[in-house]
């Protein structure tokens, strides 16, 4: 029987692994996160630059124009069956759980800030900030975070080149921009390891860790390493169509 089984999957013709389309990440870019950076751009492009300037930012860095050019770029990168997976992974009840208890941190004025300022008086268990410190590793959140300020950052400097009518170019603009993203890396693990120990505060460690464990899923990871890699790429294909 196991003979008849391998010679029949020998000669079975193969199947093609069918690509991920990008309209098909739009649902897991929400449960990602990755779409309220989008929403986040161009608002944080926009601060501090003439209204005059704030139409051609939107264009170009609003939610649906920077998330379409983001998930066409990650897309190729993602086989439909692994897109399924991670979708899968990130609408479940664990994540929806998760999930829930992020979005009740608006929903208390104050709470985090309150929280924030009594870390230094009561740290939390080793073992539970450590959890926490894992946790924003596999999912990239302050990573993310901190490219989305860094590229934010980076557009208004060039929005400043063009004002003065000057010109230069992406490798200049990075080199002269390196040390900002350190300071902001900084900035953005500090705040991220407050709020995940806020809102996650009513979790069990077990189930903290059963989260941990979703984001190292190949499926999840594949999807956010890719995302990573093309976040700033899609914001230097857009500064080079600025006026």
């Amino acid at each position: 029987m196991r003979s008849l089984v391998l010679c029949c999957t020998l000669l079975a013709t193969p199947v093609l692994a069918a690509p991920a389309q990008p309209a098909a990440l739009e649902p897991v870019f929400a449960m990602a996160g990755i779409r309220l950076l989008c929403e986040q751009s161009a608002p944080l492009i926009q601060r501090g630059l003439e209204p005059a300037q704030h139409p051609q930012v939107s264009k170009l860095f609003g939610a649906d124009a920077l998330c379409d050019d983001l998930a066409r770029r990650v897309a190729p990168q993602l086989q439909q069956a692994e897109l399924e997976q991670a979708q899968a992974l990130l609408d479940s009840p664990l994540a929806e759980r998760f999930t829930a208890a992020e979005r009740a941190v608006g929903e208390e004025p104050g709470g985090l800030k309150t929280y924030t300022e009594q870390l230094a008086s009561r740290p939390p268990r080793a073992e539970r900030v450590e959890l926490v410190h894992q946790l924003d590793r596999q999912a990239h959140t302050s990573e993310l975070a901190t490219l989305l300020r860094y590229e934010a950052g980076k557009t208004q400097a060039w929005l400043s080149v063009l004002k003065r009518g000057q010109k230069i170019d992406e490798q200049t603009l990075t080199t002269q921009t390196a040390k900002q993203r350190e300071s902001l890396q900084q900035s953005s693990q500090k705040g991220v390891e407050a709020f995940m120990l806020y809102a996650y505060r009513g979790m069990p460690s077990p189930e903290l860790g059963e989260y941990v464990a979703l984001y190292q899923q190949p499926a999840v990871k594949k999807l956010l390493d890719a995302t990573l890699k093309a976040l700033p790429e899609v914001f230097a294909a857009k500064r080079q169509q600025l006026k």
